[in-house]
């Protein structure tokens, strides 16, 4: 990492305020019930360690270590472990384009090949079936450009390619699309080669569109992502851990996961000292719980910290809000979310960034409309709650865990609100 992505890192920054559970409206009793059951994982193997908050009007009420920062040693965890964040860098990069927008250096609206010229020529593949049973895919023209929001909201018609046997996610698989020795710009030209799914516009799929994101800050900002995300979100807010890698000195702080799964594996979780050449806006930041904390804060703040504000309210309203029209397809394969898929059907629908909540009921977890949440592969989570002034965090390195962990975290959160 440059220089420049690791000056923010000298700084100190302010604690949020804490309160006891009972001045924000949560039963610490309650609130024992999500100790219990996250030192039960803990206890039985399911995780190898957690760090857990919970900040209600503006001060953080619940703050728990869990297990073990790394298992092959026996370090306990502690407050300031450093995680590899997977897809909670995601809104990340959303606020950087978004500051650029309001810079206006860019608009939401406009076509991606505006600024990455190797768009210009993509096609959607269609697969045809002969009348031997053979597939070929052929390539049509895009009804309509892809733009900037359709990168925002995952309906640009690219994809990610673990998420199914589709031969065009296989064809990312081959191509070995987000490798991490690529630059961003590699990364681009790589993709660029290959066929979409879908026409943009026309279906919900999770992918590879905010590292495509990340590509056109480089672009339009004339920084890497790593040095724009250091000097204009990380450094003014204070984020003082949070970029694409740790410098090697705080290897220390560093959290690690168990063997997991039926076979007992290690999961492929990258060492958050490790200095990628590939900046991916969609998954590579590294993170410490206060820091994600105040990033969550300043959600809930409407674009503003500590005096600082990077986004207008309007801003922050327009990202928190559903983009997906109604009767959007979903990805064929995309059933994979559960509860978090955002559709009609789960009372959800997907923003600039996040998850939002659409409607009452529906969704088997608790929650409020108008909160907005996302995760990562590697087992990070957040949801924010305007409405409940509430945000909670979990920070775990565990792959095979990450699902029930943010069902366990949604459940025992939101059952701790007793005013």
């Amino acid at each position: 990492m440059s220089p420049t992505a690791t000056a923010h890192r000298s700084a100190t920054p302010p604690a949020l305020p804490r309160a006891r559970p009972e001045a924000v409206g949560l039963s610490s009793e309650r609130l024992a019930r999500l100790t219990a059951r996250m030192q039960q994982g803990v206890d039985e193997g399911e995780i190898p360690g957690a760090v857990v908050w919970v900040a209600r009007r503006g001060q953080v009420a619940y703050e728990q270590c869990f297990g073990l920062r790394d298992p092959q040693s026996g370090a306990p965890m502690t407050a300031d472990a450093l995680f590899r964040i997977a897809s909670m860098s995601k809104p990340i990069t959303s606020l950087a384009i978004m500051m650029l927008v309001e810079q206006g250096k860019l608009a939401t609206s406009d076509p991606v090949e505006q600024y990455l010229p190797e768009f210009a020529q993509l096609t959607v593949g269609q697969l045809v079936t002969a009348d031997d049973g053979t597939l070929t895919l052929n390539r049509v023209p895009l009804k309509r450009s892809m733009t900037v929001q359709d990168l925002l909201r995952h309906t640009s018609g690219l994809v990610y390619g673990f998420t199914g046997n589709h031969p065009i996610k296989q064809a990312y698989n081959q191509a070995k699309v987000g490798r991490h020795g690529d630059t961003n710009a590699e990364f681009v030209t790589k993709l660029a080669q290959l066929p979409l799914l879908h026409q943009p516009g026309a279906a919900w799929e999770y992918s590879v569109s905010t590292d495509v994101l990340g590509r056109i800050v480089e672009v339009v900002s004339g920084q890497g992502l790593d040095e724009f995300v250091a000097e204009h979100i990380a450094g003014p807010l204070r984020l003082v851990d949070t970029g694409f890698s740790a410098p090697a000195s705080q290897a220390s702080r560093s959290a690690y996961p168990q063997p997991e799964g039926p076979n007992l594996q290690l999961p492929p979780i990258p060492k958050p000292t490790d200095d990628l050449a590939f900046k991916s806006g969609g998954g590579g930041m590294v993170s410490t719980m206060a820091d994600y904390a105040r990033l969550c804060q300043f959600w809930l703040n409407g674009g503003e910290l500590d005096g600082v504000r990077l986004l207008s309210r309007k801003t922050v309203a327009l990202m928190t809000s559903n983009h997906l029209h109604p009767g959007i397809a979903m990805g064929p394969e995309m059933s994979f979310f559960g509860s978090h898929l955002p559709s009609a059907e789960m009372g959800q629908g997907f923003g600039l960034g996040f998850a939002v909540r659409t409607a009452p009921g529906l969704n088997p977890l608790p929650g409020s409309v108008g909160d907005f949440s996302w995760s990562g592969i590697y087992g990070t989570y957040f949801w924010v709650d305007p409405q409940e002034e509430l945000f909670a965090v979990l920070m775990m390195q565990s792959t095979a865990m990450r699902v029930p962990y943010r069902i366990i975290m949604r459940n025992l959160v939101n059952q701790a609100i007793v005013d």
